[in-house]
């Protein structure tokens, strides 16, 4: 299947069963083109978000670092480093590996986070792990309903500042994080249960392209 083909696929499907994010669409293939760009030149996605959005946050790193839908093999030349090094390992474990696209929640690390916030600002939270652990050629994901969340707009503001490229993922109005983004996927709801109804199969959209992009063979 074309690359073309897959990703108009995946999109008709989306849109049959969520017709309301049809408007969406040239945010869905900006989006995903940031992200493909990301992991071909070696770098990493970051993801931020509070409530309902820092586990979606989660979400999207299990479908990226792991098998969404397609099998995902490990590039042969770890394979075969890893079968010279540890031969009776590879043989028993070396099949479950599988590739992995590398995509980082910021929600995960309680201990910095708290500190931090304590410490210094807890509106910083995100922004300070952006600062240390981003680069140029890395992608940040900001999600958040209104488009407005302080600490996820100001991680937004640093990704900028670091070279970073930003994806926001929003209501309606898209909020401050439209402003400061690259690229917001804006879904057309203003209620805040309703937007995280939209969210999920936006991203789970987005993550079979991406998956189909890098291990859907031809």
């Amino acid at each position: 299947m074309s690359g073309k083909k897959f990703v108009r696929d995946i999109l008709d499907q989306l849109f049959q069963k969520y017709p309301v994010l049809r408007e969406n669409e040239e945010e869905l293939l900006a989006v995903y083109g940031i992200s493909i760009d990301c992991f071909e030149r070696g770098g990493r996605l970051f993801i931020c978000g509070n409530g309902g959005s820092a586990a979606d946050t989660l979400h999207i790193v299990g479908e990226l670092m792991k098998r969404f839908i397609l099998p995902r093999k490990t590039d042969k030349a770890f394979r075969e480093e890893f079968a010279r090094l540890y031969p009776e390992d590879a043989q028993r474990y070396g099949e479950y590996l599988e590739g992995a696209l590398p995509a980082y929640a910021l929600v995960e690390n309680v201990s910095l986070g708290t500190a931090f916030s304590n410490d210094a600002s807890p509106e910083l939270s995100f922004a300070q792990q952006v600062y240390g652990y981003g680069r140029k050629g890395d992608v940040l994901l900001g999600i958040s309903t209104s488009g407005n969340a302080k600490n996820v707009v100001l991680a937004a503001e640093v990704a900028k500042a670091k070279g970073m490229e930003v994806i926001g993922l929003s209501g309606r109005t898209g909020g401050t994080l439209k402003q400061v983004g690259d690229v917001t996927v804006c879904v057309p709801e203003d209620e805040t249960y309703l937007i995280q109804e939209l969210h999920l199969p936006v991203y789970h959209a987005l993550c079979r392209m991406i998956e189909a992009h890098f291990f859907g063979g031809k």
